[in-house]
C-alpha cells in the first residue's frame, strides 16, 4: 500500500533539494557586484522623484479593473463556445443576458469618460 506512494515521495524530495540546493549555489558563485545598469529606473524611464508610498489616479484602477471583467467575459465564451451545440436554446439565451449585461455597462462607462484618460 504504502509502495504506491514511493514515487511522490521521490519526487518530493527531488523538488525540495533542487528548491534549497540551486540558490544556494547560485548564492555563492554569483558576484556580487551591483552593475550600474542593473541598479537604473527600467520601468518609467527617469529617476524616482517622489515617495514610493504616493496615491495612484482612480482611473488607473478603473482601467485594470474593466480590463479584468472584460478578460473574464472571454473566458466564459470559451467553455461556452466549446458546449454550444449541447446546451440548446436556454444555453444561448443565457449567453445572450450574460453579454446584454456586459455591453450595458461597457455603454455606461463610455458614457461617462471611464476610458478616457487625460
Amino acid at each position: 500500500m504504502l509502495a504506491n506512494y514511493f514515487p511522490i515521495f521521490v519526487f518530493i524530495i527531488i523538488g525540495l533539494m533542487m528548491g534549497i540546493v540551486l540558490p544556494t549555489i547560485g548564492y555563492f558563485l554569483g558576484k556580487r557586484e551591483p552593475d550600474p545598469e542593473k541598479n537604473s529606473p527600467y520601468e518609467c524611464g527617469f529617476e524616482a522623484f517622489e515617495d514610493a508610498h504616493m496615491k495612484f489616479d482612480v482611473r488607473y484602477y478603473l482601467i485594470a479593473i474593466l480590463f479584468i471583467i472584460f478578460d473574464l467575459e472571454i473566458a466564459f465564451l470559451f467553455p461556452w463556445a466549446v458546449v454550444f451545440k449541447d446546451i440548446g436554446m436556454f444555453g444561448f439565451v443565457a449567453m445572450m443576458i450574460f453579454l446584454a449585461i456586459l455591453v450595458i455597462g461597457f455603454i455606461y462607462e463610455w458614457k461617462k469618460g471611464a476610458l478616457e484618460w487625460e
